[in-house]
């Protein structure tokens, strides 16, 4: 299925997009796909199991538009693709699913880290950061950085039915930049703000340490806001 040409300025419009979720069955993955899925999107949840990926979707409520399927299928299915897997396996699975990816919009969020005794810390990445390696492994498809900082934790909690927070959305395309925050937007609570090229994306995925830090401290879930817009 070719990528769905809705304009980014209507939300209606773009809750008819098919999101698929690579990497769906982890915290982050299933809170995205809950959160789309509540705001009226079909939502798919990837897996490199198609019966996990099912179990997971059904593990959060599984609205009728919320499903699962193997990963390839839910590239192929969606009109708009999240990475949402370990960093541990990003180039090797986005490789893998190229083909099912080419000329589709890929939102990722994975972020680069490491843990050790001192907490978390951002780990080096050749290209750059995970969203740069994306757009090397995947040339073909447009890749946006965006909900590097959402805490997979509210996003899954039955009692939080709005979020407070700014979703910084990254990328080279300025019409895909512009769908992603209308996506963002859709849940309750968030605003999809632009942020820059996606030459820019590493120190926003190195600045969830920080806020990692942060949330170690003060028992928290923090998110950013960002002022005067």
């Amino acid at each position: 299925m070719a990528a769905a040409q809705i304009s980014p300025e209507s939300a209606d419009d773009v809750t008819r997009l098919v999101i698929g979720v690579l990497g769906g069955t982890g915290d982050q993955g299933r809170g995205l796909a809950r959160r789309l899925a509540m705001a009226g999107s079909r939502v798919i949840i990837g897996s490199r199991d198609a019966g996990r990926a099912a179990a997971a979707a059904a593990s959060i409520g599984s609205p009728p538009q919320l499903t699962g399927a193997a990963n390839e299928d839910a590239a192929r299915a969606a009109d708009v693709v999240i990475a949402a897997m370990p960093w541990e396996g990003h180039r090797e699975l986005l490789a893998s699913l190229a083909g099912a990816l080419d000329g589709k919009i890929l939102i990722d969020c994975v972020n680069p880290l490491g843990f050790d005794a001192r907490g978390a810390y951002p780990l080096p990445v050749p290209e750059g950061s995970a969203a740069q390696q994306a757009a090397e492994v995947l040339p073909g498809t447009r890749v946006v950085g965006a909900f590097h900082h959402v805490s997979a934790v509210l996003l899954l909690d039955p009692e939080v039915a709005e979020l407070d927070l700014d979703v910084l959305v990254l990328g080279d395309d300025r019409k895909a930049t512009d769908l992603v925050q209308a996506l963002a937007s859709l849940i309750p609570g968030v605003r999809g703000v632009y942020a820059g090229r996606l030459r820019n994306c590493g120190q926003v995925e190195a600045l969830t340490a920080n806020l990692v830090s942060v949330n170690r401290r003060y028992k928290a879930h923090a998110g950013l806001r960002i002022t005067d817009i």
